[in-house]
């Protein structure tokens, strides 16, 4: 069994893959005694529920450790984070994943914690400077979190160093091989000599540091060499700077010897410092990585929207930094100097003894490598799509139709927005767009549409982070087309994923739409897992149309008849239907939820949880990401399991099905899809969809195909226990494989969209008790 988390805090001193002393064989496992989840070094052996929620029963519950009210019952949403991203880490040791994709989940390890203090650190950091002691809903401040994040954080980049370490090995042996410059051939040297002038040299810019030359600004993500040089005419010493430009690749591939070989972009640059600092000599030198503060602040007031976030992410270049990585050979001069020009605390600065800018692997995954890569696999068409000729609209007529990415294809919805821009009775495209791609094909489509007269209004979230400039490149070509674009609410985030057709049919107007889980991104869709519905039902296209008008022009919807959104209603809705179930409960009726989401820490839904266990109410989750809920705890929680799914491809449905007096799975079960995960940003400060499943078809692909494989899942899955730790058991060696629910997908066929094909040869892996 292996568990994804650190050493805590108090156990800094003992080696990673050092076990502490095992506890009484006797004593019960209890909650940690902290108001955080607990973190425990890989290879402890800690209490795991069964991974297999389908069939295992519920493990024994542990006593609570105090008043069911307090502050206790919930995880800390930051350090639940963090051992998220220490399961990402832990599949890079994973040794059924092939080399490269893990080297790919060290580099997603090394961007998801540079994000994470760019954000959250930061605004925690924030915080704690202002003087805010206002505790979190597990009780910790600002202040609180931030040194138990900070040893977390340090214990992570540790390991990160240790798994690449091994990497690396693993590489040589596949003929795969980072060199130093001291590895260099007399041919390598000329070769590299040649490349530098041509291809680097250019956009190099070293800079001296004195009275005359005053310390650069150096932005977020910046990479730089500090060095300390001596003019070898008169001995005079001199420190300088070398920005390692982002535009060139940080790995250089050399060409002969035996397999790939490649050089880090700094080596090079040491060993052309000749070039760039003529007549001087090199005596000491150090690397270093700055984060800065990466959150936009946005004037309540703007009166442009798309030239106040133009500012903001000009002022976001410039944030305060929050994190400085540096070699932990530095010498102590530049070290000194760095911190001080780039004002820095001690316990702001990491000394690495190792790779600096991790996040720059994913360039060695090599697509020349595909023996090192997972296989390959081709999204299916699905078949009723291929039985009307790729006709998307009459595909839809026939039945609503749930497609499952990445197992089928994104090209669909593309496919149904370029038919719509290109049929003429298609009168007006309404389009969300929260992220997507550079060369957007739902885009081109829309701008086609416009192109060709017909009506387009597409709502384009400024505010989704980090690819705010990327729309707002993308809503003035939209202008520049003709669409009309808007920009939804200024103090939420628009993030619900809705496309409307409106066709003219038979003398009337039929709406077409698409609800997704996930973002309108070709690109993420090929590894993130979500879904797509198609309908012509007439209630959710005047629903969609409604919302759509709530958007543009804060028209309150007065009745929606099969959805519910965010901010308005959908939070309450959900715990409408969690009451509802603890109610079958306390009348003797089935009573079963089963949900499935990125994130759940939204404190008022995880209170309705507590509350619907203790009436009975058998609750097993999919949580990805952050957990704030503590199960398998007697008289909150005992009725309630937690896993997390990491794997090949990156969970992100969200799923939520209510037996409603059935049990589940079940043809009376009330099935929901919806863009939100149960945090209070979505669930009170953006614009969701909750949209409920009316198809039976749709119903029985989504509760005994989807929901139950990822119940079913033992190979992927990391059970949560009371105690906030993390487990999985992988199979011995030359034992039978685990059931691996991606596998399953990618191997099986949807209920749902099989037209002439039928459904005999699809599998349920939970049959309805109906």
């Amino acid at each position: 069994m292996t568990t994804a988390s650190p050493p805590p805090p108090d156990a800094d001193a003992r080696p990673l893959d050092r076990p502490p002393a095992a506890e009484g064989a006797d004593s019960p496992a209890r909650p940690a005694r902290t108001r955080h989840a607990r973190v425990t070094s890989r290879g402890q052996t800690a209490p795991v529920n069964g991974a297999d929620f389908l069939t295992s029963a519920l493990p024994d519950p542990v006593p609570p450790e105090g008043d069911a009210a307090g502050p206790w019952r919930f995880f800390n949403r930051e350090l639940s984070w963090l051992a998220f991203n220490w399961r990402v880490l832990e599949e890079a040791r994973n040794p059924r994943v092939p080399l490269l994709e893990r080297l790919r989940f060290l580099s997603i390890s090394a961007t998801n914690l540079d994000e994470f203090y760019t954000v959250r650190v930061a605004g925690l950091r924030e915080l704690a400077r202002a003087g805010n002691t206002t505790p979190a809903v597990d009780g910790l401040s600002p202040a609180e979190q931030l040194v138990l994040i900070n040893d977390n954080a340090r214990s992570l980049m540790v390991e990160q160093q240790s798994v690449w370490t091994a990497l690396r090995t693993e590489m040589a042996e596949a003929g795969l091989h980072l060199l130093t410059r001291a590895d260099l051939a007399p041919d390598d040297r000329t070769h590299l000599r040649e490349h530098f002038l041509s291809m680097v040299f250019p956009v190099l810019s070293p800079l001296a540091i004195d009275p005359a030359h005053p310390f650069p600004f150096i932005p977020n993500t910046g990479f730089c060499l500090a060095l300390q040089l001596e003019e070898v005419a008169t001995g005079r010493p001199l420190d300088a700077l070398l920005p390692v430009p982002q535009q060139v690749d940080r790995f250089i591939a050399l060409p002969g010897g035996d397999g790939a070989r490649f050089l880090p972009l700094e080596e090079l640059l040491l060993a052309h410092l000749d070039a760039l600092f003529p007549g001087y000599t090199m005596r000491g030198h150090c690397a270093f990585r700055v984060l800065r503060d990466s959150d936009l602040e946005l004037e309540e007031e703007a009166e442009d929207l798309v030239r106040e976030f133009e500012v903001a992410l000009k002022r976001r270049r410039r944030g305060e930094v929050v994190r400085l990585k540096i070699s932990a050979d530095a010498p102590e001069g530049l070290k000194a100097l760095v911190m001080e020009e780039l004002e820095v605390t001690p316990d702001e600065v990491i000394d690495i003894e190792g790779l600096i800018g991790m996040a720059d692997l994913k360039e060695l995954v090599l697509d020349s490598r595909r023996d090192l890569l997972w296989p390959s696999f081709t999204p299916r068409v699905p078949e009723r799509v291929q039985d009307f000729d790729g006709d998307m609209f009459a595909s839809i007529r026939q039945k609503d139709m749930l497609l499952h990415h990445p197992y089928e294809t994104f090209d669909m919805v593309v496919r149904f927005l370029d038919q719509a821009a290109r049929d003429p009775d298609v009168l007006a495209i309404k389009q969300t767009l929260y992220r997507t791609s550079r060369d957007s094909p739902i885009v081109a489509a829309l701008c086609e549409a416009a192109e060709n007269g017909k009506s387009v209004t597409a709502l384009v979230e400024l505010k989704a982070r980090f690819d705010e400039a990327a729309n707002i490149r993308q809503s003035r070509r939209l202008e520049r087309s003709g669409a009309h674009v808007v920009y939804g609410f200024l103090n939420y985030k628009t993030h619900a994923k809705i496309s409307a057709v409106v066709r003219r049919e038979g003398g009337k107007l039929v709406t077409y739409t698409h609800f997704g889980t996930g973002n309108y991104h070709p690109i993420t869709a090929r590894i993130y897992t979500d879904l797509s519905l198609f309908t012509c039902d007439a209630a959710l296209g005047r629903d969609a149309t409604r919302v759509f008008n709530y958007l543009s022009g804060y028209a309150r919807p007065e009745l929606l008849e099969n959805l519910a959104i965010a901010p308005l209603d959908l939070k309450s809705r959900l715990i409408e239907l969690i009451e509802a179930e603890a109610e079958h409960a306390r009348a003797g009726r089935p009573a079963q939820i089963w949900a499935k989401m990125n994130a759940l820490i939204e404190p008022d839904v995880i209170d309705a949880l507590y509350a619907a266990s203790q009436a009975g109410v058998k609750i097993d989750l999919v949580i990805r990401g952050i957990c704030g809920l503590r199960p398998g705890v007697t008289g909150l929680s005992e009725n309630i399991r937690v896993k997390s799914i990491v794997g090949r491809f990156l969970e992100h449905s969200r799923i939520v099905c209510y037996g409603n007096g059935h049990g589940l799975p079940s043809e009376g079960a009330r099935v929901f899809i919806s863009s939100a995960d149960w945090m209070d940003r979505n669930l009170n400060r953006r614009v969701e969809t909750l949209v409920e499943i009316m198809n039976a078809t749709v119903k029985a692909q989504i509760v005994s195909q989807i929901m139950a494989a990822n119940l079913a899942d033992v190979a992927q899955s990391w059970v949560l226990g009371p105690d906030g730790s993390f487990a999985r058991r992988l199979p011995e060696e030359g034992g039978s494989e685990a059931f691996n629910c991606h596998r399953f997908f990618m191997e099986n066929p949807s209920l749902s969209g099989r037209g002439k094909a039928g459904a005999a040869d699809v599998p349920r892996l939970a049959h309805d008790r109906d």
